[in-house]
């Protein structure tokens, strides 16, 4: 019998295997998280060390706050360097919501990001093994993923540095400060390229979370494309696949998804909960590996709706080769794992019902 993670690999080689992989970033421990293992379930870690990075002369430190009206410990971050400071505030557990503050507040604020980006230094990892201890670790129920970065536009975006209402007001106004921090971010992510190349990756996420409302096909064109373009250029020669977590409405960009240096679309979430069906995601991107999020909305339906949904969504497809249904997003706190083991038993079923799709 195959192991989970062998199910995946297969998968990702644009293959199919007895069933379609079911996985998940991580999983509470409880008695249906047993169940679920017991039924193949994959845990997608994707913690396989590539890099360290750190600051030459920034001087960063964190203090400890607690918000009366949250009820939670906050965690302020300090970043000093010449020609100014910046800070960032989160809350200490993270989850939906932590980042409560991000560096960017001011105009002003500009060069002191502009100084951290540049004063980053990227340290490879040379010695690989803790990729084989994470193998040893899981003994086949996880398969190791790794990551490539942030598209040096989407950094600025999505991560801690703006954030995208400040993002969309300073790239009208200041649209010369951001380009200096996104040429900052290229050079930073040109030292990961090589490192992973020579890694024990299989798959690597190059960012994501793209809003195609916000990004337009020209922007897409210029600023997303061609590092997609550049990071496969090292990796794709040594059989790494690349993917973006793409877990939006992506239909107005998909000839140009289709045409991008991406392997796999991660997260990629089917209809209703955005503007693309399966269907119409295998036919736009017939040769790139489809890594699901199974759509969030539909965890609220009974058990027995979400299996039936999950049979009917598979049956739109005339093969189920590089298809892998994940859950990448965060899940309804009433219905959690009771709607993925209902997923799980869509999946199981659909394999019974429809063999010619898996001989």
């Amino acid at each position: 019998m195959l192991t989970p993670a062998e199910r995946v690999a297969i998968c990702l080689k644009g293959s199919h295997a007895d069933k379609v992989p079911f996985t998940m970033y991580g999983c509470p421990q409880n008695a249906i998280e047993r169940e679920m293992r017991n039924r193949g379930m994959c845990i997608n870690d994707r913690g396989g060390p590539i890099a360290n990075t750190y600051f030459k002369t920034v001087h960063m430190h964190r203090t400890v706050e607690w918000d009366r009206k949250l009820t939670k410990r906050m965690v302020r971050t300090i970043y000093d360097t010449p020609v100014g400071t910046v800070t960032t505030l989160h809350n200490e557990g993270g989850g939906p919501g932590y980042m409560h503050e991000k560096m960017f507040k001011i105009p002003d604020d500009f060069k002191t990001i502009l100084y951290i980006l540049k004063d980053t230094v990227v340290e490879p990892v040379t010695d690989f093994s803790g990729w084989q201890a994470k193998k040893d670790y899981w003994g086949g129920d996880a398969y190791i993923t790794t990551g490539a970065g942030v598209e040096p536009l989407q950094l600025f975006i999505s991560e801690y540095y703006i954030g995208m209402e400040d993002f969309c007001i300073q790239w009208m106004d200041n649209r010369d400060e951001i380009l200096k921090l996104y040429n900052a971010q290229i050079e930073i992510n040109r030292q990961f390229y090589p490192v992973l190349a020579k890694s024990p990756a299989t798959i690597a996420n190059f960012g994501g979370n793209l809003i195609t409302s916000l990004i337009s096909r020209d922007e897409y064109e210029q600023y997303y494309m061609p590092h997609y373009a550049e990071a496969a250029s090292h990796v794709e020669k040594k059989g790494i696949l690349l993917s973006s977590h793409y877990d939006g409405n992506c239909g107005t960009h998909r000839d140009l998804i289709a045409k991008s240096k991406l392997s796999c679309i991660e997260a990629f979430t089917p209809a209703p909960d955005t503007d693309m069906t399966l269907r119409e995601a295998r036919d736009a991107w017939p040769n790139k590996i489809l890594w699901l999020n199974f759509p969030s909305s539909v965890h609220l339906r009974p058990d027995a709706e979400v299996e039936q949904f999950t049979v009917d969504m598979l049956n739109t497809l005339d093969s189920v080769d590089g298809i892998i249904m994940g859950i990448t997003e965060d899940l309804p706190a009433h219905r959690g794992l009771d709607s993925c083991l209902a997923v799980m038993k869509g999946l199981e079923r659909h394999a019974k019902e429809r063999p010619e799709l898996y001989r």
